[in-house]
């Protein structure tokens, strides 16, 4: 049994799953634990605030659990998690041990910020990450276009699909680029697309497209439906591109912007989406070139249906994704 503190808490330390570097310390009640245990999502709790908050619920930095551990006195915890985002202190730092204590008692910076936190959260001088609903998450970079799911004039989708498919040209052009140089120590993508394991990436593409359509139905809820859509979106997206990169498909081959419009803008059902989840896994699994180009398709499709059920634009996910490269440095402005 865990022994929680007179104050029904138990402090856990944060450590990323890959460089097992320590990112944050915070309490987590009773209630806070079970959240993470059941969204896979850390939630802790605000003593100052008295209530029960999850990291990055209005930054977007969300931590995704792949293991929890306790110590041999059962009075704390050790949560190995995937840092999405980059930075997991709310001052704009990739850890919030970001200073070393000198010998005369004084502070050394010795990390680089990641992101302005007067930015993020709209004030500079943080004590602490902002707590509660977010209001306008930072997940929505992209307006919705004036148009609806079944009425886009025909001008109006022509710009929207000549816009992604620039996006989508680019982001696929850093996996590429990823690739064909092993940058292994510094980029965990780079990592995976030199270890070539289909299987494995099928796999985690499989748990990713389970939460974007659970989005949709209200089973797997973060922050809001459209804040969510976007994120299991540019995820799905991601495995999607890691997986066609490893089987050197080219990106006119299976054209991924044309799949999301089709996606978006055909009238499918909440069925369509459940069954062409399980083809979309088993035309990757195959070795075949045709079968993978068939379920790349059905896997972009897919983000684009997510987004029109959410109301959010099929632009959405992959800008949020190019965000993300900027930040690493791997893609211009």
């Amino acid at each position: 049994m865990l022994k929680f503190d007179r104050q029904g808490l138990i402090p856990a330390v944060i450590q990323d799953d890959i460089t097992a570097e320590v990112l944050m310390v915070a309490f987590m009640n009773e209630e806070a634990l079970r959240f993470t245990r059941e969204t896979g999502f850390t939630h802790f709790f605000s003593r100052s605030r008295n209530m029960i908050w999850r990291k990055g619920e209005q930054s977007g930095h969300v931590q995704e659990v792949r293991d929890i551990f306790v110590n041999c006195e059962e009075n704390s915890l050790l949560i190995r998690v995937v840092q999405h985002s980059d930075a997991a202190c709310h001052e704009g730092y990739r850890s919030c041990y970001y200073r070393r204590l000198l010998p005369d008692d004084t502070y050394e910076t010795v990390a680089e910020r990641i992101f302005d936190p007067e930015v993020v959260y709209g004030h500079s001088d943080t004590t602490q990450e902002p707590r509660g609903r977010p209001q306008g998450s930072p997940l929505h970079t992209t307006p919705l276009p004036p148009l609806q799911r079944y009425g886009g004039t025909s001008s109006t989708v022509s710009q929207i699909g000549v816009a992604l498919e620039e996006k989508l040209r680019q982001l696929y052009g850093v996996y590429l680029y990823l690739r064909d140089h092993d940058l292994s120590e510094e980029s965990n993508t780079s990592r995976l697309l030199q270890e070539h394991s289909q299987s494995y990436l099928v796999s985690r593409l499989g748990d990713e497209l389970q939460e974007m359509v659970d989005v949709q139905s209200g089973e797997h809820v973060h922050i809001d439906q459209q804040s969510d859509t976007i994120l299991e979106g540019s995820q799905v997206g991601y495995w999607l591109m890691l997986l066609a990169a490893v089987k050197k498909i080219r990106y006119d081959d299976f054209r991924p912007h044309e799949a999301v419009l089709e996606g978006y803008y055909e009238q499918y059902d909440s069925g369509w989406s459940v069954e062409q989840r399980q083809n979309c896994l088993s035309l990757l699994a195959s070795n075949e070139p045709a079968m993978i180009v068939q379920g790349l398709q059905l896997g972009f499709a897919l983000i684009g249906w997510t987004c029109a059920e959410a109301g959010v634009s099929p632009l959405d996910p992959a800008e949020f994704d190019l965000a993300q490269m900027r930040r690493k440095g791997l893609t211009g402005q």
